[in-house]
Parts: C-alpha cells; sequence; structure tokens
C-alpha cells in the first residue's frame, strides 16, 4: 500500500505522485502514524465537506491542530458548527457578497496598475513580494478594517506563520511565534475599536455587535475570527498568482490569448486555482461511523481532505494533469464546499482577475527565472515564496 504522510519529504517536494496513487490504490487511506484518514477522490470530499451532521471542526481544521497538537483550537468560523456557525457567519457575509466585491474593484484596479506601472522601469520583480502580496493585504484591511498602515507588519506577520524548515516537523519556533503575534495584534485593535466606540462597516465592527449564545464576544474571541479572515486573504492568493503566471509562461499560446482577450483573465485564473491549489488539505472529526467505499471510519477519527488531489482527480476532471484556460470546471475544491466554503472566493477570483489583466496588459512578453525563484518548504501551503519575472525595462 502507497505510503502517505503529510511532513514527508516525497510529498512536500512533489506531492502529485503520491497523491494519484492514493487515489488508484488507497483513496480512503488510513493513516496510522497519526491515527486519522485521508481521502483523496474529488467526489468523496465533496460529499464529507456538505456532511455536517458526521463531520465537525471543532476540534481543528489542520495536521497542526490535530496531527501534531503544535496549535490550540480557538472557536472561529472554521471551528464552529451549526448554529454558531451559521450565525457568525452571517454577520461577516455581507462583505464577502459580489456586490461589495464589485465596490471594491475600481479601487484595486487602480492600486494595481500602479504597482505595475512603478515597476516597469527595474526590467525584474517578484511576482509575489511585488505584485501579489500587496494586493493580498491591501484587499484584506479594506474588507476587515486592519489599518493599512499596518498592512507590511501583517503581511510579514503570515509569512512568518507559514515558514517551514527542512529537517524540523511541522511549526518552527518563529512561525509559532508569528503565531501568537497575530491574534495578540488583532485583540489589540479590537480593543481599540471597542475603546473609542467607532462603527464602521467591516469585520470588526461586525464582531463587536455579534451575539453568540446570547452574550457579546470577547477581545480575544473576536481576534480569533479576525485571524482566521486576515490568514485566509493574505496567504493563498501570492501563491495562486505566481503559478498563474508561471502556467502562462509554459503555454505561451495560452498567455498570448489572455493577452488578447482579457476577458479570460478569470478563466486562467480558476484554472490555476485547480491546477495549483496552494492548501493541501484541511479536515475535519468525525462524530459518527461513517463508510466511504467500504471503509469504516470511527467517530472521534480526525479526516483530512486532500484537496489537491481531488483536484487532480481522473474522476472529475477529463486530462487533470493539463492546465487549459478554457476547461472552465464547474466546481473545483479550491475554496471548499459546504458550509465551511471559503468566504473570500468571490474576493480572490476579482483580485487574480484583476492584477493579471493589469500585469499582461504591461508586460505581456515576460520570462519567468526559475532559477531564481523559491518554492515554499511545507506540509501545508505550497506554492512560491518567490517568483521573479523579467522583461524590457519601459
Amino acid at each position: 500500500m502507497v505510503d502517505y504522510d503529510p511532513f514527508s519529504e516525497q510529498v512536500i517536494l512533489d506531492p502529485h505522485p503520491v497523491y494519484r496513487r492514493l487515489r488508484e490504490e488507497s483513496p480512503v487511506h488510513p493513516i496510522e502514524k497519526y491515527g486519522c484518514w485521508a481521502l483523496s477522490r474529488f467526489q468523496d470530499i465533496w460529499e464529507a465537506s456538505a456532511d455536517a451532521r458526521s463531520y465537525t471542526t471543532q476540534h481543528g481544521t489542520t495536521v497542526m491542530q490535530f496531527c501534531t497538537k503544535e496549535l490550540a483550537v480557538f472557536p472561529s468560523l472554521n471551528t464552529l458548527d451549526p448554529p454558531l456557525h451559521t450565525t457568525a457567519r452571517a454577520q461577516v457575509r455581507r462583505f464577502f457578497m459580489p456586490s461589495a466585491v464589485a465596490a471594491l474593484e475600481p479601487d484595486l484596479r487602480s492600486y494595481a496598475a500602479g504597482l505595475v506601472e512603478a515597476l516597469l522601469p527595474q526590467g525584474r520583480i517578484d511576482a509575489v513580494a511585488d505584485l501579489a502580496a500587496p494586493v493580498a493585504i491591501r484587499v484584506a484591511c479594506l474588507v476587515n478594517g486592519f489599518p493599512l498602515r499596518d498592512a507590511p507588519r501583517l503581511s510579514e506577520l503570515v509569512r512568518r506563520y507559514f515558514r517551514r524548515e527542512p529537517g524540523i516537523r511541522g511549526m518552527p519556533p518563529d512561525a509559532l511565534g508569528a503565531a501568537q503575534e497575530i491574534p495578540a495584534y488583532l485583540e489589540e485593535l479590537v480593543h481599540e475599536r471597542r475603546a473609542g466606540g467607532e462603527r464602521r462597516e467591516d469585520s470588526i465592527s461586525a464582531y463587536l455587535a455579534l451575539e453568540l449564545d446570547g452574550r457579546r464576544l470577547r477581545d480575544d474571541e473576536i481576534a480569533a475570527h479576525l485571524t482566521l479572515l486576515l490568514i485566509g486573504a493574505a496567504e493563498t492568493f501570492p501563491k495562486v498568482f505566481a503559478s498563474a503566471l508561471l502556467r502562462l509562461w509554459e503555454h505561451p499560446e495560452q498567455r498570448a490569448r489572455v493577452v488578447r482577450d482579457p476577458g479570460l483573465a478569470g478563466d486562467a485564473f480558476h484554472e490555476t486555482l485547480r491546477y495549483d491549489m496552494p492548501t493541501q488539505h484541511l479536515g475535519r472529526t468525525l462524530v459518527r461511523d461513517v463508510v466511504v467505499r467500504g471503509q469504516r471510519m470511527r467517530a472521534g477519527q480526525p479526516v483530512l481532505f486532500l484537496y489537491a488531489s481531488g483536484n487532480r482527480d481522473e474522476e472529475e476532471f477529463e486530462d487533470p494533469d493539463v492546465f487549459d484556460i478554457e476547461r472552465r470546471a464547474p466546481r473545483i475544491l479550491s475554496f471548499g464546499h459546504g458550509i465551511h466554503r471559503c468566504l473570500g472566493a468571490n474576493v480572490a477570483a476579482m483580485e487574480g482577475r484583476v492584477l493579471l489583466q493589469e500585469t499582461l496588459a504591461r508586460i505581456p512578453d515576460y520570462e519567468v527565472d526559475l532559477e531564481g525563484a523559491q518554492r515554499l518548504w511545507t506540509e501545508f501551503v505550497q506554492g512560491f515564496a518567490r517568483l521573479p519575472i523579467e522583461f524590457s525595462p519601459r
């Protein structure tokens, strides 16, 4: 049987051959080392994600919580079950609806265009640090009410949170430090907003007004909710955008089509989300026995949903290892599914479309410096920490 360990060097360096074997040989896979299971087929993950009666998130959703026990579990949108989850999500959902996202687009387009314009004389830029990360953290600040002046600090904290080191299983000391600094910063921000009595149209004010179980949330509880929103907004988008530039460079005929027809930028970003999904897995804990493909998983056991594997599942996608901007897959796992589907899906889609359009309009013929690129060493969120692109200085 295939041996799968999310922390193994083989999986961290190139997980897809292992995922392929899991789908073929052991789609419902016991990971005895951690006392949990892994689902690798698209349909199994899709159905389990929608089954809130059999699976709970209150014991955590990451391997750092229910495998290595490095991170404590705090109540937040991703660790609440209905009905508390329903109430908490409804409180901030309006900030992520299509109408709210559309209102953000003019500011983001102007900001993205200015970013690219300012970098044109250099002839070489980092798609992550110079383009995608500033866009992602700006949107996170605008939507949630974090001060724009603190954007660089927040971006650096999130970067440290996901930093891993070869030879260390899980989170190194600096990442664990960032995991404490982020909620501490946000708790102070909430305290200041509460003390000032100011009400704004943002996530901070929404959570200050929220009641769960008949009471208002404490500052540290609000900070836990905001931590999820900050990390979700700031971390994955830069990796998907960098991968989009890489894949379009690898497929020059597809890049040329997007340059000629900027309306295809959204399709290119959507296909990148499927093809190069950064988040390798999240999970749930069973509250009752469930049988999947003849395998009985027991109540109390964690189950990993291998999203990146599901997005390459041959049973769901034709030629899944082929990058095709006109695939337009009607369903992918990149934003999850069910009640815990990513709140920021509409925001991310808009960010990707706009930044690709503004970049390709000014740098249609870039080259990727693969030797200067740096991929993250991580079991959790894979992708580029640095992706230099080169072009003729303008």
